[in-house]
């Protein structure tokens, strides 16, 4: 194993590209870590630990960031407007016959849709930035801090300005780290940014744990969620691992005198074909109600109700909500994500079919419903991963970072990424990374 991992660095294009992804990740940790113009840095400090064990509203957007939200620096808002605009440009591929026909256009419609991606990353970022500054400066991103309206000091329009632009170009110079990784690095630029984020705040959290804990000085807490989190990690690679193998058998051809076909592969079908998709859904759709209920009347009935049944992670009326609407963004992305229609048309036109399955319109029905039976299984799991540790960890106030979706992210991009290794060095020296 150590002799194996020792040719990466051996390798000299293998070498160029991790220390290039290595260059990318530091700029990305250290401008993470500059405060944007007319911000006062030090009132955030004062106001940013007391909010970070509560988990509050931009919990999530806070997770993606690796901090950098509630710090309000320049890259606060994170790849998050990136993940946002891709979601929903492939939601609208779906729906908009001309996107639909670009991304049948190959490399040049690909490309097409990744511009559109972009300027739709740089109006989210304009859109958010600006929510973020106008939270910042009502006091509204730290409630129950006292110094939360002394954050931004100057409060005037040119002010405002210089900060949205700010954080909108932080924005746009993250998207260019992750495109830059994925064209010149090691894995998927984007996952390695999240990657990255994420694992940069677990060891705070781990800390925060033992610092928190009253048995035996912490320790018994500590041991608890490092045991837990351990059953997640084998959870998640059991089942991110897990495939459904379609077998597909391609007649033979006689082209003059020579035969070609005849060889059989399969589709591999996961049973989490959606990924970490429908939980980051469920979670933004959750955050809307208590967006708007924080910045209503907080003595109404409707608002106190939503404060009361959304905000709280552990709450058995948010958990269920949770559940529910992870399972219906599951089955939703899978269903615009994987047409068994257009696979079966594709087997059809190869001269493939499926042993004991008639080609066409009967192994689109097939697929249809092995892709159903598969989908049940991965929502569920999807789900429990969610909110399992949200509910074991509900009485640790540290441990509100050590999430099911950190975790499920954490996995399946390090897989994805010794996948990616493990390829180079075979292409290299016909070993492989892992054994």
């Amino acid at each position: 194993m150590l002799g194996t991992f020792a040719q990466v660095f051996k390798t000299a294009d293998l070498r160029k590209k991790l220390f290039f992804t290595l260059g990318i990740i530091v700029l990305f940790r250290v401008g993470s870590h500059i405060p944007i113009p007319g911000v006062s840095y030090r009132n955030v400090q004062t106001c940013v630990d007391a909010v970070s064990k509560e988990g509050g509203l931009l919990g999530l957007v806070n997770l993606f960031s690796g901090g950098a939200l509630l710090q309000i620096t320049v890259f606060a808002l994170g790849i998050l407007p990136y993940i946002t605009a891709s979601i929903i440009l492939q939601l609208l591929t779906v729906v908009i016959p001309r996107l639909e026909a670009l991304k049948k256009e190959g490399a040049a419609g690909q490309g097409k849709i990744t511009q559109y991606t972009r300027y739709l990353t740089v109006a989210l970022a304009v859109l958010q930035g600006t929510g973020l500054v106008a939270t910042a400066r009502s006091g509204a991103l730290f409630p129950s801090c006292p110094t939360a309206r002394n954050i931004v000091p100057d409060q005037s329009i040119l002010t405002t300005v210089v900060m949205v632009t700010t954080i909108t170009a932080g924005t746009a110079c993250v998207m260019w780290f992750g495109e830059m990784i994925t064209e010149r690095g090691i894995g998927n630029g984007m996952s390695m940014l999240i990657f990255i984020s994420i694992a940069s705040t677990l060891p705070g959290a781990l800390w925060t744990v033992k610092q928190e804990g009253t048995i035996a000085g912490g320790w018994v807490n500590f041991g608890l969620v490092l045991l837990i989190g351990f059953a997640m990690v084998g959870l998640v690679v059991f089942v991110e691992q897990a495939q459904r193998r379609i077998p597909v058998q391609y007649s033979k051809r006689m082209i003059g005198r020579k035969s070609y076909g005849g060889t059989s592969t399969y589709i591999p079908l996961k049973i989490n074909q959606a990924g970490v998709v429908p939980v980051i859904f469920a979670s933004s759709l959750l955050y809307i109600p208590a967006l708007i209920a924080q910045f209503s009347d907080s003595n109404s009935g409707w608002s106190a109700w939503i404060n009361g049944n959304f905000v709280k992670g552990d709450h058995p009326f948010y958990v269920a909500a949770y559940f529910l609407l992870i399972v219906f963004f599951a089955f939703f992305y899978v269903a615009i994500t994987f047409n068994p229609e257009e696979v079966a048309g594709n087997i059809k036109q190869a001269g493939g079919f499926i042993p004991g399955i008639r080609a066409g319109r009967a192994t689109a029905q097939y697929l249809g419903y092995v892709l159903n039976r598969l989908t049940w299984p991965g929502s569920l799991y999807l789900g429990l991963i969610a909110l399992v540790p949200t509910v074991a960890f509900a009485s640790f106030g540290g441990a509100n970072q050590l999430t099911g979706t950190s975790v499920l992210i954490i996995v399946s991009v390090g897989l994805e990424t010794v996948k990616q290794i493990n390829s180079q060095v075979e292409q290299q020296h016909y070993e492989g990374f892992l054994r």
